[in-house]
């Protein structure tokens, strides 16, 4: 149905069914003004001769369509409450409700049809709603001149699913100019091993990068502490090269160290 309301006036539409009443304007030129068909036409014709002085286009609802079910809104509080554990939880990365993934919850554990907007009003209603912190937008200054010039290598240990009980290692390696995810992969134990099979995987089916960035952990650098009282140490920082490294250098990579750049 066109909502007449939203582009026309009561007077004006009033003052063209008076004038086809009066003969004055063609049925046809006024379905074209108003953008409708003829049954709806003479709906508003016949409601504009039982009510003259009140006549309106105004759309009225005649029930409530807002609101739901009191059980449908227990089981989003349920929800809500389970979410908010985790959030609240500090060996969890979550820090923000995810009301798309509560919407697919109530849906598929309770068989409630709910649509996200019905699901972020509860959640203020009954304090369950964080604002999201806006973002400091970065500048980040792309080092690079074309794809495959420079691979950042890195691992990040942490708890990746709120119902996740352990912590696992992401080893990814990130192209620096196009920012593709050339290889993401969790694994429970870092090891020499699992970097080696991810550069072998990035050099077979991507090939060869010009250089590596990674940061300074064992498996790429060797570091050693200071001397003490008890033990003389030989061999400084940088005097013995990790096995990662010397397969980086065997495949005639470039090989870079220091803090991971800021993405």
């Amino acid at each position: 149905m066109v909502q007449l309301h939203k582009r026309f006036t009561d007077k004006e539409v009033k003052e063209l069914l008076r004038r086809y009443l009066a003969g004055e304007i063609k049925r046809k030129h006024i379905e074209k003004i108003l953008g409708i068909g003829k049954r709806r036409f003479f709906q508003l014709v016949k409601k504009y001769r039982e009510h003259e002085d009140n006549f309106s286009v105004e759309y009225r609802r005649e029930k409530v369509t807002r609101k739901i079910d009191d059980k449908v809104e227990d089981n989003i509080l349920v929800e809500l409450t389970k979410e908010k554990k985790i959030i609240d939880s500090p060996d969890n990365p979550v820090k923000d409700f995810n009301y798309s993934y509560i919407r697919d919850l109530v849906i598929e554990k309770y068989g409630n049809k709910v649509s996200v907007p019905t699901v972020i009003s509860r959640a203020k209603k009954y304090g369950f709603y964080k604002k999201r912190k806006k973002r400091v937008a970065h500048d980040r200054e792309v080092v690079t001149n074309y794809v495959g010039e420079l691979i950042q290598h890195d691992s990040s240990h942490h708890r990746w699913s709120p119902i996740a009980s352990d912590k696992w290692y992401l080893i990814t390696s990130i192209d620096d100019y196009s920012r593709f995810m050339l290889y993401a992969k969790l694994v429970r134990s870092e090891t020499s091993w699992t970097h080696t099979q991810a550069l072998e995987e990035v050099s077979l089916k991507y090939g060869l990068a010009c250089s590596y960035y990674v940061d300074c952990h064992s498996t790429f650098r060797f570091i050693q502490g200071r001397d003490s009282l008890w033990r003389k140490h030989y061999v400084i920082t940088d005097g013995i090269d990790p096995q990662w490294k010397q397969l980086v250098e065997a495949g005639s990579f470039h090989y870079r160290r220091g803090p991971l750049l800021q993405v």
